[in-house]
């Protein structure tokens, strides 16, 4: 069958994709130290170089990398890891290359060979092996318990004292003691759970940097802002939008689903604020607490 202009358009646009990744995954792969990795990387910008092979069978040219895209994959990988930079591309890429009907009509035979080989992709990435992602559940811990315990704990000082400088000097000695607590509490678990393939002294480190990190942003407002109402307004907003952050990494490296967990999580933490808010309150009343 005759391929049109518009296919050969259509079908150059994919090899360009193909060609693009394979230069994506090789980049990634000269920077991997894990031998287990670079093999699997190697193995997957392989099957990328083969698509690319099938669709010039068609064009009869080769067609250059988009170097913008190798470097921005690249950079997200080194930054935030492989496996999330990895999931992120594939994700996107199989939305911007969904099966075409005019296309499908012209060669039939390739949405079930790509099919197969997309397949083969997903199962070469699910053997990445990285370590920032074995300690998931230790900086959930860390995020979880900081949003939820420090929201509450900020609210509530902020009706009680009202006092942006006193709030923050106290939720940053309460931070930080908290902190230390909950990577010695992590650490202890570990240990006692005896898990394996993970370090205990890893775990705790880092849900207590999660934890004080997390802590050192929602503190911010109240260190640069006078008004403890207009602090607390912003530390909520930051709040929220870290929720939405984290739980869109989790969601991407993890093959979870977002917006369930995301609102699942930005309720509980607002919801103990307001909580906290209300107790502020009535402690403030009945103690009658003046600063």
């Amino acid at each position: 069958m005759q391929l049109t202009e518009e296919i050969l358009k259509d079908i150059s646009e994919r090899q360009r994709n193909e060609i693009t990744e394979h230069r994506i995954y090789e980049k990634i792969t000269g920077v991997t130290t894990d031998p287990h990795n670079r093999e699997v990387l190697s193995r997957i910008a392989a099957e990328e170089l083969k698509h690319y092979t099938i669709w010039k069978q068609y064009t009869a040219k080769e067609i250059v990398p988009d170097m913008l895209r190798v470097w921005y994959y690249y950079l997200i990988a080194r930054m935030l890891g492989m496996t999330f930079a990895i999931k992120l591309m594939e994700g996107v890429e199989q939305g911007a290359q969904a099966g075409d009907e005019t296309l499908l009509a012209v060669i039939p035979e390739m949405q079930a060979m790509l099919s197969d080989e997309a397949k083969h992709e997903r199962e070469l990435i699910a053997l990445i092996d990285e370590e920032r992602l074995k300690y998931v559940g230790s900086v959930v811990l860390g995020l979880n318990d900081a949003l939820v315990e420090f929201t509450g704990t900020l609210a509530g000082l902020t009706f009680a004292i009202q006092n942006s400088q006193i709030i923050a000097v106290a939720g940053l000695i309460t931070g930080v003691a908290a902190s230390l607590s909950m990577a010695a509490s992590e650490y202890l678990s570990q240990r006692s759970e005896g898990t394996t393939g993970t370090s205990p002294k890893k775990a705790a480190l880092y849900t207590g940097a999660t934890y004080i990190v997390t802590v050192a942003l929602l503190i911010l407002p109240f260190l640069i802002l006078p008004s403890p109402y207009l602090a607390l307004v912003f530390t909520l907003i930051g709040a929220v939008l870290v929720i939405f952050v984290f739980t869109f990494y989790i969601s991407v490296a993890k093959d979870l689903s977002f917006w369930k967990r995301f609102a699942e999580m930005a309720a509980i933490s607002l919801g103990i604020a307001a909580i906290s808010f209300v107790i502020g309150l009535l402690i403030r009343v009945m103690l009658n607490v003046t600063v």
